[in-house]
């Protein structure tokens, strides 16, 4: 596929149960991209379980070309106590190293948007690696701002069983 594909070849689809197997291949890819392969534990019973069982804690898009999936958004309701608003948090867009320039990310994060706008939620958010520059310059053309003075915290493993154990 090559950056000629049009935007308007690109379609956006809710992920679904049947793809399990797809987003979890995505996140491995994306992982790869990214350098953090080491780090990918989830499983597709996770993924299952949490984007289609009975209490859904994040939700998937697909992006295809032709009928074939390119790459996908994961993401989640966050909320801004700030805004005294829900938002959308995008956990992971991923686009496969053929089909970008193809349309397909703006077209998963246009969607996200149109959600946003749908159902008048604050913002939409997410975090891109600081070495990234291709994807930033992709946010930027998009109007997206930095957030300036931010520094990202995370709690897990050992770290986050010993808070909740003290």
């Amino acid at each position: 596929m090559s950056a000629a594909a049009t935007a308007t070849s690109v379609q956006v689809r809710v992920a679904s149960p049947a793809d399990t197997p797809l987003i979890l291949q995505f996140i491995k890819d994306l992982a790869a991209y990214e350098r953090l392969a080491h780090e990918v534990e989830a499983s597709e019973a996770d993924i299952r379980r949490d984007l289609f069982g009975e209490n859904p804690r994040a939700f998937c898009d697909i992006a295809e070309v032709d009928g074939k999936p390119v790459g996908f958004a994961l993401w989640f309701y966050s909320y801004s106590t700030f805004r005294g608003r829900a938002g959308i948090y995008l956990e992971d867009l991923f686009v496969k190293p053929e089909a970008r320039g193809s349309g397909a990310g703006k077209a998963l994060l246009r969607r996200l948007a149109q959600r946003c706008v749908e159902a008048d939620l604050g913002r939409l958010e997410w975090s891109v690696l600081d070495w990234n520059k291709p994807s930033i310059e992709f946010y930027d053309s998009l109007g997206a701002m930095t957030k300036e003075g931010w520094t990202v915290r995370r709690l897990y493993g050992d770290a986050l069983n010993q808070l909740a154990e003290s």
